[in-house]
């Protein structure tokens, strides 16, 4: 009878503790899906990330060549695929691409949403990685070699950032260093690289510094235009 009741007793024990891990585990998950979800909402740069995160598993472990064959950007086939121009941002080769394109983004991204709001960041991202994906095609000596990858909309939000916050510190290498000077070096990185063999688009990535100036210099403007506007209005109303 005594060995029956501990039997039971076990049993009980091991059932509320099977109950109390699910739970946990539910929670737990509950938990970092919700995080994600309000971090998408809040951030584009995180949406992009999380977007950019399941594209490299669905491509890179799952669905492979035929995943990159229908999104990926190839110059010849660019008008019989007109979505890859931006679908073609989401796809990485490898994790090192992905890891440094999303890290970058992480940080320089976000502090552009703060800088500029959501709505133009979104625009600042997607025009960059648009006009570096026909700068690309415009200049690349074979029209069949194909391109992926978010480089040349990130360096669009890096020199956004840049003309709207030139002394901001910024880290090269573990480097310390002005952003205008870190961009200033990816730049004539890039243009020396020009016509080399490293499978690196170096001329999406100059078109979308260019586009990302363009910008910046555009918003700057704009918000000095609002500022001196307000600041007149003031002085008016007394």
């Amino acid at each position: 009878t005594g060995n029956n009741i501990n039997k039971d007793t076990d049993d009980i024990f091991k059932d509320m503790f099977r109950a109390t891990a699910r739970k946990a585990a539910k929670g737990v998950a509950t938990g970092i899906w919700g995080s994600i979800m309000s971090s998408m909402k809040n951030s584009p740069s995180m949406a992009i990330i999380y977007i950019c995160l399941v594209s490299f598993f669905v491509g890179n472990i799952f669905l492979g060549v035929r995943y990159f064959d229908l999104f990926k950007l190839t110059p010849a086939f660019m008008l019989a695929q007109p979505w890859t121009i931006v679908t073609h941002m989401f796809l990485h080769v490898d994790f090192g691409h992905l890891f440094f394109n999303m890290l970058v983004l992480f940080f320089f991204g976000r502090e552009l949403e703060n800088r500029i709001g959501n709505s133009r960041f979104l625009g600042v991202y997607f025009v960059s990685g648009v006009v570096a994906a026909i700068g690309y095609s415009l200049t690349v000596s074979n029209p069949y070699s194909s391109v992926v990858g978010a480089s040349g909309a990130i360096l669009g939000v890096f020199a956004t950032l840049t003309v709207l916050a030139p002394d901001l510190r910024v880290y090269v290498y573990f480097i310390p260093m002005q952003i205008k000077y870190a961009l200033l070096l990816f730049a004539l990185l890039d243009f020396a690289l020009i016509g080399s063999n490293d499978m690196v688009a170096h001329t999406a990535h100059l078109s979308g510094i260019l586009v990302g100036l363009f910008i910046g210099f555009r918003i700057k403007s704009n918000m000095r235009k609002y500022n001196n506007s307000a600041h007149n209005s003031y002085y008016r109303r007394w």
